[in-house]
């Protein structure tokens, strides 16, 4: 199981949302890219990185952080937020991204996921945000009228290397994960799924870990920028019985 450490970008900054309020954001580090490194070196294999802003406006707007980010690490970090056409993919892709999260087009335009995953195998992941089940857009400020388990089987098949699966009412709030629902989806179909949103100690990670054995991998933020969650400790952790750490 994969720890993917969180880098929130709004207006170039490291930030923390409380349940997606862009007015409720924490400063974390205004310096992403070492932020970045400082997740490299300590033993992260990825990094999970979102353009907050570009998430509300529908187009990129933290590129340059994006950009400073890739350039300082070595290992492989994923992108979601404000990704809309397959040229704003290609031209992350272009960058060195390892891997590209589409979100509100999954629910506006899935002929365009679909036709990512064929034209990038392995390189587009599925971000599905809910609240009580019920899938949000547009930077979490919408709802469609999409259950979670019901959009996710839409892509059964489709080639998507993961699903990001983040509960909204449990984001930012350090009140633990929502692991019936997280392990209703993830027993729901064969693609991968990342659990966000609550993931605020050590004891979340084993409970996830143990609760939901198929989980690909779990995100987390704040616990990690709080001091509640020690990088090291969590790759010893996530890693028992695998044969070697991850992160």
């Amino acid at each position: 199981m994969i720890l993917y450490p969180a880098i929130d970008l709004k207006d170039g900054n490291c930030v923390r949302l409380l349940r997606g309020d862009m007015s409720a954001a924490t400063v974390f580090n205004e310096d992403p890219a070492s932020q970045a490194r400082a997740f490299q070196d300590a033993g992260c294999q990825w990094i999970h990185v979102v353009d907050l802003n570009g998430a509300f406006e529908g187009r990129p707007v933290n590129s340059d952080a994006v950009e400073r980010i890739v350039a300082a690490v070595d290992v492989d970090v994923q992108l979601g937020g404000g990704i809309r056409t397959l040229e704003t993919i290609e031209h992350w892709l272009s960058v060195g991204l390892s891997r590209v999260i589409l979100g509100t087009v999954v629910v506006k335009n899935p002929a365009l996921v679909v036709e990512a995953c064929r034209h990038f195998p392995g390189r587009i992941a599925i971000s599905i945000d809910a609240r009580g089940g019920w899938v949000a857009i547009e930077g979490w400020a919408a709802d469609a009228a999409l259950s979670v388990l019901d959009l996710a089987r839409r892509f059964e098949g489709a080639g998507a290397a993961a699903i990001v699966y983040t509960d909204i009412d449990k984001d930012g709030a350090m009140e633990g994960p929502n692991v019936a629902a997280t392990r209703a989806l993830a027993e729901a179909v064969s693609i991968p799924v990342i659990a966000s949103g609550g993931i605020s100690s050590m004891a979340d990670l084993e409970t996830v870990r143990r609760e939901i054995p198929n989980l690909n991998g779990a995100i987390s933020g704040r616990a990690i920028y709080d001091g509640k969650i020690d990088i090291t400790s969590a790759v010893e952790l996530l890693s028992f019985g695998a044969g070697k750490p991850t992160c």
